[in-house]
């Protein structure tokens, strides 16, 4: 399951996390956010123990959305060693991701 990411438990869960960070900011309006929703708790559970997977909903944390410029949703980005490695704008397939946060391993 993908772990719920929010403005107070950003910096210690995603920032500061030793492995490779995947983070999906989405909204419960968002019609492609639902489509790639369930795709990210997969990747979530497929890459428990070697990743963290998390979503962060930008209306109910606006701090972090605003802090990386997210202004098209779903926007996933790629962390490693609290730095972005890479983003994904908008819905894409599974393997898409997969490889992106592979990528990064």
């Amino acid at each position: 399951m993908a772990l719920e990411l929010t403005d107070s438990n950003f910096e210690v869960e995603a920032l500061n996390s030793d492995k490779p960070v995947m983070v999906d900011f989405w909204a419960e309006w968002c019609g492609p956010c639902r489509m790639v929703g369930p795709i990210v708790e997969e990747v979530a559970n497929e890459y428990a123990d070697k990743a963290v997977v998390g979503k962060l909903n930008v209306d109910n944390n606006p701090g972090v959305a605003q802090k990386y410029g997210i202004r098209s949703i779903p926007t996933i980005l790629f962390f490693k060693n609290g730095e972005i490695v890479d983003r994904q704008v908008g819905a894409v397939p599974k393997a898409a991701l997969v490889k992106k946060l592979e990528a990064h391993m």
